[in-house]
């Protein structure tokens, strides 16, 4: 690989020595711009540049995907909570990065079938709802985007919510136009495309596959506590997406049905479906 000077200095760098790098017990080779006389080296160009735990992306990576919490992931790496959050952040960032390119990859062969639907979890208490919009693409099993947003609780919970923490407006809407904008230049425009019988669901198919081939499936009971989205029948019409969100409850701490581990923060639980995402879909499917 050829490097240039990070001041951008159109001109020829010389090699200025090693130094040894604890962090993964590499020698990593040292440069100097014979323009602006800057020091600088191979690992400057890296992702990773100044990360001191880098040793433990790779496990955390998994970790955090396998339903592992976050304070826990730390214990078992003997890093500090607060390094983990970090870790995870960038993790996601990277996970996305991964992502946009399976799908710019993926727009040579347009998805012919997929199913999309909503996981509904809580923002630290179940007065607080957010919604989980994903889609899925039915041959591959391969989660194609998602999107987080708040809800308004509904059923009893709702006028205990609204007189502790007010009239909470909905962004139902925004997350799904999220996950139509993701994939609108990777589904064919008469895909097959299978969905329950949400209100909502309709005037966004139409606005972005209007010449698809829209069904809906009337929603069935849930299967018996401990396995999350199953149902309870011998056929379920929209089995990838309610598998593929039962493996979210698994595998995503924050997602299990009773867990003293709850989402604090809206925009963690987005990072943490993203590296979920690059997991189930190098790994799982």
């Amino acid at each position: 690989m050829n490097y240039r000077c990070p001041n951008q200095c159109n001109v020829t760098i010389q090699k200025f020595g090693y130094f040894f790098r604890k962090s993964d017990s590499k020698t990593i080779q040292r440069f100097k711009c014979t323009k602006c006389t800057r020091i600088f080296s191979t690992a400057t160009f890296s992702d990773c540049f100044a990360q001191k735990k880098r040793r433990v992306n790779p496990i955390l990576f998994k970790l955090l995907a396998s339903g592992i919490s976050m304070r826990r992931a730390g214990i078992i790496l003997n890093i500090q909570r607060m390094t983990v959050k970090r870790k995870l952040i960038f993790l996601a960032k990277q996970a996305r990065l991964s992502h946009k390119e399976f799908l710019k990859n993926l727009a040579k062969f347009p998805i012919k079938h997929f199913q999309f639907d909503d996981l509904i979890t809580s923002h630290h208490t179940k007065l607080k709802p957010l919604t989980v919009s994903l889609a899925v693409d039915v041959d591959s099993r391969k989660i194609l985007a998602a999107s987080v947003a708040q809800i308004p609780a509904f059923g009893h919970l709702a006028t205990i919510s609204r007189a502790k923490y007010g009239a909470r407006p909905s962004n139902h809407k925004q997350a799904l136009s999220n996950v139509f904008e993701q994939i609108k230049n990777i589904v064919k425009p008469n895909a097959k495309i299978e969905s329950d019988e949400h209100k909502l669901y309709p005037h966004f198919v139409k606005k972005y596959f209007p010449d698809s081939h829209y069904i809906r499936h009337k929603s069935i009971v849930g299967c018996v506590a401990g396995q999350g989205e199953l149902k309870r029948t011998h056929f379920d019409p929209l089995f990838k997406i309610n598998h593929t969100f039962a493996m979210l409850r698994a595998n995503i701490n924050r997602l299990f049905r009773r867990t003293w581990c709850t989402t604090k923060d809206p925009q963690m639980l987005m990072h943490h479906l993203q590296l979920y995402i690059e997991f189930h879909n190098s790994y799982l499917v």
